[in-house]
């Protein structure tokens, strides 16, 4: 988490406009999903991987670590779907193990190489916003969508409080090692209880000292926060609307 933020801000894409990155990965998204093809998912990984990278200008090999867990986390998930016990082998592969087979159908391969392809797209989809755009920029653009103000406060104060108890836990965590905390299980298991407990008192502690600085600050019941606009160049624009056609005109193509 720490680190995507940090990345955000060195982005050489954190200056162009929030609204065009939104829609771009919003539209894009929803293309990718909806139309569940393999070759626009590798379109769209490509290139939200080449404007994250060669354009965002982030590290490839940070970019690389990041993808990495969702990676797995989905491979995994993909594995259940191609994996079926039965007793009569399948058109797919079939390995034998006494009276049973491990099997799957050709189809089941098919749709699972779908559904990682889409998964692992879309997930490309949203580092290229969360590495471009700054918190601050996505709330003015839900701002700006009239999104609920009560949603977009409660987003603000999440992400907040994410980075504080973080930076909680990590003190406490030092703290327990330097006190042999967790030199065996038993211990162990003891310094994550206590752990839990004093964040989540820490947790509202901070939160009532919230409230009472922002009713010092005249608080109204909404969280004003500054932004900074940045300018529409037709020659993002005209390139945003070309590459969601071309997407469009795939989808239309019935590609596998």
């Amino acid at each position: 988490m720490f680190e995507i933020d940090t990345l955000c801000y060195h982005s050489k894409l954190r200056e162009k406009n929030a609204e065009i990155k939104f829609a771009f990965t919003v539209l894009t998204l929803f293309i990718c999903v909806w139309n569940r093809s393999i070759v626009i998912a590798a379109i769209v990984f490509a290139t939200t991987g080449f404007l994250t990278v060669c354009v965002g200008g982030i590290p490839a090999a940070r970019y690389i670590r990041l993808l990495c867990i969702p990676f797995f986390f989905l491979l995994l998930s993909t594995l259940t779907v191609v994996i079926n016990f039965s007793k009569t082998p399948l058109s797919g592969y079939a390995i034998c193990l006494g009276t049973f087979y491990i099997t799957a159908g050709k189809d089941t391969i098919l749709f699972a190489v779908q559904i990682f392809c889409t998964a692992f797209g879309s997930v490309s989809c949203l580092y290229f916003l969360s590495l471009s755009t700054p918190m601050t920029d996505l709330i003015a653009v839900l701002e700006r969508l009239y999104c609920p103000s009560l949603f977009i406060e409660l987003m603000l104060l999440i992400y907040r409080f994410l980075f504080v108890l973080a930076e909680l836990a990590s003190s406490i965590s030092t703290a327990q090692k330097a006190r042999l905390g967790n030199r065996n299980f038993r211990t162990s298991f003891s310094s994550f209880g206590a752990l839990l407990s004093v964040l989540f008192i820490r947790a509202i502690q901070k939160s009532g000292r919230l409230y009472d600085a922002m009713e010092s600050r005249c608080y109204d019941g909404t969280i004003r926060v500054l932004h900074q606009q940045y300018p529409v160049k037709r020659k993002e624009l005209f390139l945003c609307i070309g590459y969601e056609l071309l997407l469009l005109y795939f989808s239309w193509k019935g590609l596998p």
